[in-house]
Parts: C-alpha cells; sequence; structure tokens
C-alpha cells in the first residue's frame, strides 16, 4: 500500500502562483524562491519569464519526505505553532 499525496488526474505539474503564495507568503519571485529554498524545496528555481517554478512532484516528495538532497540535511517543512 502506497502512503503520501496523491497527485488529482489533470494537475499541472508546477505549482501555480497561488500555490505558491500560499507555501510561501510571498508574491514575488524572488522572496517565493528564497522561502522555498530555506524551507527545503532546492530545486525550486526561476524560469526564463521571471516567474518562481516548483514541480509538483517534488513539492510533494519533500512533503511526504521522501527526498533528502544530496544526503545533506535540509530543512523539512513544518507548522509553526500559533501564538509562538
Amino acid at each position: 500500500m502506497q502512503t503520501g499525496t496523491v497527485t488529482p488526474i489533470g494537475a499541472a505539474p508546477t505549482l501555480s502562483h497561488l500555490e505558491l503564495f500560499d507555501v510561501t507568503g510571498y508574491s514575488r519571485a524572488g522572496e517565493q524562491l528564497a522561502e522555498l529554498h530555506r524551507l527545503g524545496f532546492p530545486r525550486a528555481r526561476i524560469d526564463r519569464l521571471g516567474r518562481c517554478v516548483l514541480e509538483r512532484a517534488h513539492y510533494e516528495a519533500v512533503c511526504d519526505g521522501r527526498y533528502v538532497a544530496n544526503g545533506r540535511d535540509v530543512n523539512r517543512p513544518r507548522v509553526r505553532e500559533v501564538g509562538r
């Protein structure tokens, strides 16, 4: 039995601008990229049009704990406790 997130059929191969905003809290590509790298998504990048790009498969792999960058300890995405 497989565990983890299942990508819906027809889902875009990359996260949308709104999804990136939900993950990072930023709307500008440079700020989104810096925050994604800080959160442990090293494959995030800026495309030729100046947009932040994060592959959905990479996002799901990191969130499910299936991705470790070159065996290094990376910052895992986590939820901050409210009120701290």
